[in-house]
């Protein structure tokens, strides 16, 4: 089986698998195989359960809450920057190392959310300082949109396709090109870069209800992968891929959705 989200993509699951004795997911059948005298039949591996995915994205979750909660009480407003930097390095290491190693255990995936966490709580801490409150609303609005996201997966109101998943995948590419170049326009000297991240421009507004729509969008990916795996039965390993997943879309919603409400939120 190969997941529609990206986190999951290609044959990392297939490949675990076959290393239990079954095509995709299936329970491995030893039987009553010629083994030698002396020697035991490999331990059949447990499958994954809902259960097993709600309590290591709980896990996940709750670290990446208590590590943001220590940067924004420990970070002193003259270190956030040079410590929001490395965090961001280490982030996007361990994520890609995640991601294109198919190395998702607990250690790395408690990692990354442990170094997201920092980051997510100095450009919180920064925004609350010139829009106090706007953190709440955000975590409520972030809260809300999953709610949203999964009674809408529930219900089959939107239905996880192959062009679907494509269209999510490239979706969240072009965002992301388009927040590089942002990024690059506004280093060489482009006060406003493209206008993106510019409130006084229209496309800002735009891009980030856009952005929050992609961030949902990977939420029904996530969704999808979890019952897949469940339904195929994935080894017990693969639930930490599936809070993996589920933390990034979520991370990406709350800080699209800081983002969105700063532009509607007077200074203090």
């Amino acid at each position: 089986m190969e997941s529609r989200n990206p986190a999951f993509r290609g044959n990392a699951f297939d490949q675990r698998a076959t290393g239990y004795g079954a095509p995709g997911y299936g329970p491995a059948e030893y039987g009553p195989g010629p083994y030698a005298p002396g020697y035991a039949a490999p331990p059949q591996v447990r499958a994954m359960t809902m259960d097993d995915v709600v309590v290591r994205g709980f896990a996940t979750l709750a670290l990446l809450v208590i590590t943001a909660a220590l940067a924004w009480m420990l970070v002193p407003t003259e270190l956030a920057m040079p410590v929001l930097v490395v965090a961001l390095l280490a982030e996007i290491g361990i994520w890609a190392f995640i991601t294109f190693g198919r190395k998702a255990n607990a250690p790395m995936v408690l990692a990354f959310a442990a170094v997201y966490g920092v980051v997510v709580g100095i450009v919180s801490h920064a925004y609350n300082d010139v829009y106090n409150g706007i953190v709440f609303q955000a975590v409520i609005g972030t809260a809300l949109a999953f709610g949203a996201t999964l009674a809408v997966y529930a219900l089959r109101i939107v239905r996880v396709t192959p062009k679907f998943a494509k269209f999510v995948i490239a979706a969240g590419v072009a965002l992301i090109g388009l927040m590089l170049v942002n990024l690059l326009v506004t280093a060489f000297g482009g006060e406003d870069g493209i206008g993106i991240r510019d409130p006084g421009s229209p496309l800002a507004y735009i891009f980030s209800v856009v952005a929050i729509l992609v961030g949902c969008f990977f939420l029904l990916l996530d969704f999808d992968a979890i019952e897949q795996g469940v339904r195929s039965g994935a080894p017990e390993k693969f639930a930490w891929y599936c809070a993996f997943g589920l933390v990034l879309s979520l991370v990406w919603i709350y800080l699209e959705i800081l983002r969105l409400l700063s532009y509607f939120t007077g200074r203090d």
